[in-house]
């Protein structure tokens, strides 16, 4: 199968995010006086969107008025600091270079939102090309729901069994099996190998460039 089109998520798959997310995260807990979580932890608590984030660290028992209270605070404090420790993973930029030079077009997929999202690729990603990079949206159903991969699909009119979907967690591995692209587990993410098998997993890659031996 020759593959054209690769779907990447981006905390965990192309950026080690994990730093600026756990001291936002970690900002706002303590501003409210409750325990803080090692960095470490929030390997396991991010990756659905900040609600889902704000509802696995505070403390048990809170409302929702107090969860989007949390989730608007959290969204502040990561504005303040998404750059201040983030990093491109080693071997992303050969990756990103190597798709080009093969003509095989990218596109970024995040559950953070779409506004978080665009700023992020223009940041650290100006001097590549991604036909699309989409973050949570209100109209669309986030990840593992396929609605979003397969808008993105239908958007490069490329079918989605020509697709390799990269990404790092269950919630990815999950979302590339329900759109019928070919899921890819990064090994250098947040998440273990064990973890990518059991929820899908076609093939795994330890560093990136070896995404480029799949096509």
């Amino acid at each position: 199968m020759t593959y054209k089109a690769v779907l990447f998520d981006l905390d965990g798959t192309l950026l080690d995010t994990l730093e600026d997310l756990a001291d936002s995260m970690n900002a706002v807990l303590a501003s409210h006086g409750w325990p803080v979580h090692p960095v470490e932890s929030y390997r396991y608590f991010v990756g659905d969107g900040f609600e889902v984030l704000v509802r696995r660290t505070i403390p048990k028992g809170g409302d929702n008025r107090l969860v989007l209270e949390c989730v608007s605070e959290a969204q502040r404090e990561y504005r303040n600091r998404w750059k201040s420790k983030s990093r491109l993973y080693p071997g992303v930029p050969e990756l990103l270079d190597g798709l080009s030079e093969r003509g095989v077009s990218a596109a970024i997929l995040s559950n953070k939102p779409d506004s978080f999202v665009d700023e992020i690729v223009r940041y650290f990603f100006g001097r590549w090309t991604f036909a699309a990079a989409h973050g949570s949206r209100p109209e669309v159903p986030r990840k593992p729901d396929p609605a979003a991969a397969l808008d993105i699909s239908r958007s490069l009119k490329v079918p989605v069994n020509s697709f390799v979907y990269l990404g790092d967690t269950n919630t990815d591995m999950r979302t590339a099996t329900a759109a019928g692209m070919f899921p890819v587990g990064a090994l250098w993410g947040f998440r273990p190998e064990q973890e990518l098998r059991d929820s899908g997993a076609r093939a795994l890659v330890s560093s990136p460039p070896e995404v480029l031996e799949l096509l």
